[in-house]
């Protein structure tokens, strides 16, 4: 429920409650306990055991907790009870709803200083800002849940962790966030610190930096021990639900300390529902995969899964990002105009600080169809656009396939020295040093 207050604090507290009852300190202290040592509590000169106060808020008629701390232990529970509702309303894709939520559960938390509440609400509130693709928003409110946690088991911090890794994942940032998810997943794994949710979390949000990295291998592994990890989350909406009713009933009743579990239980499924866009990016990988392999016809059902997942959690970012991805393995299978409408249509969702590598990768499609369409001005517009976006999320395989392409689109046109200036460019980011080279893998997890 929270630390304690002073030993002052308490005695003036105890005084003033006991006084307003009209007690004497012996009335309150017998049979149990002395006079003198309510004298001495209510003066602040000892600092009571939780039997004692337990004993004394029985005597007053209060909670334990309203004694120790000054705040009622109804206050919070129902102040986690609508964090509950909140995350609710994050993970059934109402994030506008949740967003508003939670910023008055924090102010309310802030203001009776509850951290725990107080980092849950942060934490959502950088959840909404993921969904909203308002990054800088999320990654500063996951910073500040990090820093409520500080003093928490690494398992605990693990949200806020992803969180940020996140942020500056769709920011453009990919070495940064799989260093921040590999040190993680490392120092887990390595101190026998086998927290299932919190794997799962790690392993699902490393696959797109992967990806994007030119990683396969390991984003493959990644998808693998996600995939193994994800039947310990199961689906939890119908139990959560069933938690927070009972909590309501609980909490009318009086039942305050039962209420609390009871939410506890609610809280964390509603967490786990959230999951379900991690295994919509397990799903999207192996898409990747099958579209790597050349078999088409499964690439293209395992991304229409992903995108139908990541859409009914009205993930708009994550969405339009597997949507490119989907309108490439149309185009391979011949279907070109869907693959055009699919992509115009996303584009307006990206850019060059919110999902730059599938907003390279769409302009790059376009640039293909185009040239395929003989509109060379359009396809020329198009990898140039790509190129400036890749070129600032340091994505260097992509780089040097896209430099390729333009240049063989200039050296077909004519432009033999603007062609061999894009050429040169390419190789340059393809054997600058450290581009795809990530360092030892993360230890793995015990599956």
């Amino acid at each position: 429920m929270g630390e304690r207050d002073e030993p002052e604090v308490i005695g003036r507290r105890v005084q003033r409650l006991r006084v307003g009852q009209g007690l004497t300190q012996r009335q309150l202290a017998e049979p149990t306990y002395t006079p003198a040592y309510v004298s001495t509590l209510e003066a602040g000169r000892v600092r009571p055991s939780d039997e004692a106060l337990r004993y004394i808020a029985e005597r007053l008629g209060v909670d334990f907790e309203e004694l120790a701390t000054g705040r009622s232990a109804r206050l919070v529970t129902d102040l986690r009870l609508r964090l509950t509702e909140a995350q609710r309303a994050l993970a059934t894709g109402e994030a506008e709803q949740a967003a508003r939520q939670y910023a008055e559960l924090l102010a309310e938390a802030e203001e009776h200083g509850l951290v725990t509440e107080r980092a849950t609400a942060l934490l959502g509130l950088g959840e909404c800002g993921i969904e909203a693709g308002e990054l800088e928003t999320a990654r500063l409110h996951f910073e500040r849940a990090e820093e409520c946690l500080a003093h928490a088991p690494l398992p605990a911090r693990v949200p806020a962790l992803r969180g940020r890794a996140v942020a500056h994942y769709l920011a453009g940032e990919l070495r940064y966030a799989v260093y921040l998810l590999e040190s993680t997943l490392d120092e887990l794994n390595r101190g026998g610190l086998h927290d299932p949710d919190a794997l799962l979390l790690l392993y699902a949000s490393v696959i797109g930096p992967y990806m994007d990295m030119g990683a396969q291998a390991r984003a493959a592994q990644a998808a693998e021990f996600a995939l193994a990890l994800a039947p310990q989350a199961g689906d939890p909406a119908l139990v959560a639900r069933m938690h927070r009713s009972v909590a309501r009933t609980l909490l009318a009743e009086g039942r305050l300390a039962e209420a609390d579990a009871s939410l506890a239980k609610a809280a964390e499924l509603y967490r786990q529902l959230q999951l379900r866009t991690e295994l919509a990016n397990c799903h999207w990988m192996r898409g990747y995969v099958y579209a790597q392999n050349n078999q088409l016809e499964r690439a293209e059902d395992e991304l229409k899964q992903a995108q139908a997942m990541l859409s009914a959690q009205r993930a708009a970012l994550y969405t339009s990002q597997v949507a490119v991805e989907l309108a490439d393995v149309l185009h391979r299978r011949g279907k070109s105009e869907a693959a055009a409408a699919l992509l115009h249509e996303v584009l307006g969702d990206l850019s060059s600080e919110r999902g730059a590598v599938h907003a390279a990768g769409a302009h790059r499609l376009l640039g293909i169809i185009a040239e395929d369409a003989r509109d060379t001005d359009s396809a020329e517009e198009h990898y140039v656009r790509a190129l400036s976006l890749l070129e600032r999320a340091g994505a260097a395989g992509d780089l040097a396939d896209l430099c390729r392409l333009l240049g063989d689109l200039l050296r077909r046109t004519g432009r033999v020295e603007a062609a061999l200036d894009a050429y040169r460019t390419g190789l340059g980011h393809r054997t600058a040093p450290g581009t795809t080279t990530l360092g030892p893998a993360p230890a793995q997890p015990p599956l």
